[in-house]
Formats: structure tokens, C-alpha cells, sequence
């Protein structure tokens, strides 16, 4: 199969430590082309030609595809920018501000005939897939609790300005809504409740969500970039239960892991190698992208979370 020649706009701390090397260890991709304000950072992540611009990147006639790794209020700009130059694109989450965002994307992909993918990679880890396998023999889901929190360091941080897409939603949260959502597999819920609390500059700081499907189906959401870190995962069924243990959002290359399946009378811990998701992300996408086998996050999964959210900052009802 062809490679997948791959423009990055942006050389920031994700494309420099992850995806960059996961490009270069993909099997069917090649880092063509980075573009950065400054070129020297661009260079650094090793594609074939650096830039000092993303707008180079986007003119180069080598580049097949587009990972926008910029900040959330840059994401639907860009993309679309990149689809109309004809490059098929990998977002980083969250996709789009808006569910309406999200829909502008769609639109001209559909248009432009090139695809967009979230960079949801967590999406990609072999554990994940295990459980939603696994989903199976624990009934139909009853009750989700998931949450992504961590004390950051925040001054000077984009994740504080409103206006760039900053708080705790945007930043963590989209992770844990976008587990409730397929691992109740009902799609969107039919009420949100949404507690936030909001910081000095307006972004929210700390979120606690409530899902509730007309099915019965609940889930419980927190998500906090100024609060003790954690993050978990448990799924409950009519018959058992399935665990994602330790960082179900972010294991990484160096990290086995274990999927806990409960069945009422005894728990499997079942282990799971160590994985670079972005590694799978990248080389399944490219796959797709070449008419080749592979799974990539749909639109309409990306909508969904997109959804919640907006129903989250409008201080939730139903939907």
C-alpha cells in the first residue's frame, strides 16, 4: 500500500512527544511536511519538509492528509481550510466547539470528498476494544460512572481562556462523555444535568454530569483541570460489570493495563500489553484513508459528544 504522506500543522507538545513519533514508527505513513510559527520547531519533528507556516503545508502537493494539532478554537478553521486544499484531516479532540461545528466539518467533507477524523486516540487502545467486546456478557448497560481529573498548571494556560475553547469539558471531559455514550450504546441521552464551577476567567474549572436515557440507563460524568487527579471507568450491566483500571484515557506505549470483568461471582482481570494508540490510531487511519482495512471514529460519534457538551454549558434539560 502507498504511504499515507502526512502535513502536521503545529509542533506542539502532543505532535512533538506522540504523534510525530508515531508517524515515524507507522507502517504505510510518512511525516511529509510540519508547519510551525517557528520553523525550527517544525524541522524538529523530522518530516521530509519543514515550514513556517500552516498555509505551506496545505499548498504542498505531497501531503495526503492533515493533522491539525492546534488549539480548540483553531480546529474548525483549519479543517476546513485543509479539506478545501483537498487533504483528508485528523483533528485533535475536541473536534469541533459545537455540535454545529462538528456539522460544518461534515458538510464539506462530504463536499470535498475527504474524510475527518477526531484524534480521540484513546479510541484505539486495544483495552477499549476489549471491553466493548466484552460489553456483551454483563446485559444490556444499566449504569456508567466515568471521570477525568487533574490538578493542572494553569497560569498562562490556553485551557483558561474561554475564548480558545479552555475548561475542563474541552479539555478532559469529551474523553469520559464520549465512554458513557458507547458504552451505554444508545446514542445521544434524552436529558443532561450539568453542575459546573467556573473559575475567574469564566471557563469551567470542575463539571459534574448526569445522563439519562428514556431506556432507564443513566451515567455520572466528572471532569476538573483544577481538582486531585483521577481517572476511571466502570461499566455496569443488568449481569455484571466491566473496569477499565488505572487511566482508562491515557495508557500509553509504556503501560499494561487490565480490563476487570465481573460476573456477579468472581472477577477476570484480563491483562493487556502495552500499546502506542496513537501508533494504532495513525496506522489504522491510513489504512482507511487508502481504501484499506481499519476503524476510524465516526462524525456522528464526534457529533454526539460535541452534543452533550452543548447541552452541559446550557445547564443541561432534555434533548
Amino acid at each position: 500500500m502507498t504511504p499515507v504522506r502526512w502535513g502536521f500543522l503545529g509542533a506542539g507538545m502532543i505532535a512533538t512527544n506522540a504523534l510525530a513519533p508515531a508517524v515515524h514508527a507507522a507502517q504505510d505513513a510518512v511525516l511529509q511536511a510540519a508547519g510551525a510559527r517557528d520553523v525550527a520547531r517544525a524541522a524538529a519533528l523530522g518530516p521530509v519538509t519543514a515550514y513556517g507556516s500552516y498555509d505551506e503545508v496545505l499548498a504542498d502537493p505531497d501531503v495526503d492528509a492533515v493533522y491539525v494539532a492546534l488549539a480548540n478554537d483553531a480546529h474548525l478553521p483549519w479543517t476546513l481550510a485543509a479539506l478545501e486544499a483537498g487533504k483528508h484531516v485528523l483533528c485533535e479532540k475536541p473536534l469541533g466547539l459545537t455540535a454545529a461545528e462538528v456539522d460544518v466539518m461534515a458538510e464539506a467533507s462530504a463536499r470535498t470528498g475527504r474524510t475527518v477524523v477526531e484524534a480521540s486516540w484513546y479510541r484505539w487502545h486495544p483495552r477499549v476494544r476489549l471491553a466493548q467486546q466484552r460489553l456483551a456478557e454483563i446485559g444490556p448497560v444499566t449504569h456508567v460512572t466515568a471521570g477525568f481529573t487533574f490538578a493542572g498548571q494553569l497560569e498562562g494556560n490556553y485551557r483558561l481562556e474561554p475564548g480558545r475553547g479552555g475548561g475542563a469539558l474541552y479539555d478532559v471531559g469529551c474523553y469520559a462523555v464520549s465512554a458513557c455514550l458507547w458504552a451505554v450504546g444508545q446514542g445521544m441521552p434524552d436529558a443532561v444535568a450539568a453542575q459546573l464551577e467556573l473559575g475567574p476567567t469564566g471557563v469551567d474549572l470542575d463539571a459534574k454530569l448526569v445522563l439519562d436515557w428514556d431506556s432507564g440507563a443513566t451515567a455520572e460524568v466528572r471532569a476538573g483541570i483544577s481538582v486531585d487527579a483521577g481517572q476511571w471507568l466502570v461499566i455496569t450491566g443488568e449481569r455484571g460489570e466491566v473496569e477499565l483500571r488505572d487511566a482508562p484515557y491515557t495508557s500509553w506505549k509504556d503501560d499494561a493495563t487490565e480490563l476487570w470483568v465481573s460476573d456477579g461471582t468472581g472477577t477476570e482481570r484480563v491483562p493487556v500489553p502495552a500499546t502506542d494508540a496513537y501508533r494504532v490510531m495513525v496506522e489504522e487511519t491510513s489504512s482507511v484513508l487508502s481504501g484499506g482495512p481499519g476503524w476510524v471514529l465516526s462524525l456522528e460519534e464526534s457529533r454526539q459528544t460535541a452534543a452533550v457538551l452543548d447541552a452541559a454549558f446550557a445547564g443541561g434539560g432534555p434533548l
